[in-house]
């Protein structure tokens, strides 16, 4: 595999980014339903439907680069999957603690629920950031700080009412949790199969497989280890990151002969389309339940979507427009939570820096949340720059 970097992974990783924190933002209620979440049970999707398999996708065509530049460093194999597994785990931590946020009773905890998310938040970038020409000394000073900090606010951390008090809950693992496991999944696929592109595929198509069978009640015997394995053994979310490494290989296998790339990958593209239409005629297309109708037309938009970009920025060079996303793309983790911390301190402080949320017309909803997602875009890069980034 080529060390060469694509630009288009990180533009289309930053833009999917921009979109998410941008959809986050919406005020529902005031904006064109096209733009929004779908409700479960409803056969259809909208653009923020797409988003967050969007990312997905580029988690796994990000996953043979990762593992590449672990190799060329001089990684054995088992230093590589003690690395997948420790960032697995990151994860599926800050993956729960962010669930759990919107949980906290402040009578029960004995702290305002907006103050303990943005201690936990101010914990996660102590313990997971990447500290750069500081001494060793101080990292470990700055990482047990944040590590003693989540201990206590975990210890505080009720939720419930009172007589029926409930402590943290995995449930359905949070977005950063999703992304785990189905990092865990492609990762360990890849360094057993490598730049196998017809395994891959196979694998690719036996989680589609697993993702029928769930959705069809075939897999209720496996009900009693699904509160840890559910995402596996559901196997939508594997699907769509296996979906992105199998054309990372795909693109990989063309590197020389990029028109070719762009010809069979387009046609990659309707043809996940057209499976995802098929599909449909027994599953409903829903991100919320996670059918594989809704998984291959997502993977469908998102593999054209990747051919427009890198026709655009990979072959004909033309690049400078989407310079802003970049930043995003190299620093994704900081760019999606960093906003958090944010959000939290307005809530607590009462001031009324998101008024544009309030207005009945459509047009200043919209605008305020594309003008929220270049700042929070932004924000992530300034953090960047003073040495603030986030690093599993």
């Amino acid at each position: 595999m080529t060390s060469q970097r694509i630009l288009t992974i990180d533009i289309m990783r930053g833009l999917t980014l921009f979109l998410m924190l941008f959809v986050n933002d919406l005020y529902v209620d005031e904006v064109p339903s096209w733009l929004t979440h779908r409700p479960a049970g409803y056969d259809g999707m909208g653009l923020a439907d797409w988003v967050f398999p969007g990312f997905l996708f580029m988690v796994g065509m990000a996953v043979p680069f990762a593992i590449q530049s672990r190799v060329r460093k001089g990684d054995s194999k088992g230093r590589i999957v003690y690395h997948i597994l420790v960032r697995t785990i990151s994860l599926l931590i800050i993956g729960v603690l962010m669930l759990n946020v919107g949980r906290v009773n402040s009578e029960l905890t004995g702290m305002n629920s907006n103050l303990w998310a943005i201690l936990v938040y101010v914990c996660i970038f102590l313990i997971w950031n990447l500290y750069e020409n500081i001494k060793p000394v101080y990292v470990r000073l700055l990482k047990g700080l944040g590590i003693l900090g989540l201990i206590i606010l975990l210890v505080l951390f009720k939720s419930g009412i009172p007589g029926e008090v409930t402590w943290l809950k995995t449930s359905w693992w949070g977005i950063l949790g999703l992304i785990g496991w189905g990092y865990l999944v492609t990762s360990l696929v890849y360094l057993v199969l490598k730049e196998n592109l017809l395994g891959t595929g196979l694998v690719w198509l036996a989680f589609v497989l697993i993702n029928i069978l769930s959705q069809l009640g075939q897999l209720d015997f496996l009900n009693s280890i699904k509160p840890v394995f559910g995402v596996i053994l559901g196997g939508n979310i594997p699907s769509i990151v296996m979906s992105g490494l199998f054309f990372s290989l795909f693109l990989q296998r063309f590197k020389t002969n990029p028109l070719s790339f762009v010809v069979l990958g387009t046609g990659i593209g309707i043809a996940c389309l057209l499976l995802g239409a098929v599909l449909r005629n027994w599953f409903i297309v829903s991100k919320i339940m996670g059918t594989p109708s809704w998984a291959m037309l997502c993977n469908g938009v998102s593999v054209l979507l990747f051919i427009v970009l890198y026709l655009f920025v990979d072959i004909l060079r033309k690049k400078n427009w989407a310079n802003v996303f970049k930043p995003a793309g190299q620093n994704s983790l900081t760019t999606y939570l960093a906003p958090n911390i944010i959000y939290y301190s307005i809530w607590l402080s009462g001031i009324p820096v998101l008024f544009y949320k309030n207005s009945v017309y459509s047009i200043v909803v919209i605008f305020g949340s594309v003008v929220w997602a270049f700042f929070m875009i932004g924000f992530a890069a300034l953090l960047s720059k003073i040495g603030i980034r986030l690093k599993l």
